[in-house]
């Protein structure tokens, strides 16, 4: 979960987690790297970090090796679809929370289409995985 990134980037990663990234095979979701780039976006470049978190966010993306960036398909947006509309109403989540679920709906059925967990720190994945249970999850 772009979660994740964020944490090891401010260096807020607990242990395990970090000995879990050390020694997986990392997979990234499209969706993630999209939320990544997005950020860096709305970043005003007269902050005084912006060069370092551009620069940290740039090498990221583009030291990943080709074919571990998963891409949602169609059923995975009609299904992330659902489970975002669906958690949006039961958690009573305001506008801009809807397309955060949505990115995090994205990330869990790309990642459960392709037998991968999700890393994350976001309780919102539980909710998720309770919806739709076939997609697992590891939290930190």
């Amino acid at each position: 979960d772009t979660c994740a990134y964020i944490g090891a980037a401010a260096g807020r990663l607990p242990p395990a987690a970090k000995a879990l990234l050390g020694t997986a095979i990392q997979y990234h979701c499209a969706a993630s790297l999209g939320e990544i780039a997005t950020g860096i976006g709305n970043l005003p470049p007269t902050r005084p970090d912006y060069a370092a978190v551009r620069t940290h966010y740039t090498g990221l993306i583009a030291a990943i090796p080709a074919g571990r960036v998963l891409a949602p398909n169609e059923r995975d947006w009609i299904d992330g679809g659902l489970l975002a509309g669906a958690l949006a109403r039961r958690q009573n989540f305001q506008p801009h929370q809807r397309r955060e679920a949505l990115i995090d709906a994205l990330i869990y059925v790309c990642a459960a289409r392709a037998g991968l967990p999700v890393l994350t720190e976001d309780g919102d994945f539980d909710l998720l995985q309770q919806m739709f249970p076939s997609g697992t999850v590891i939290f930190y």
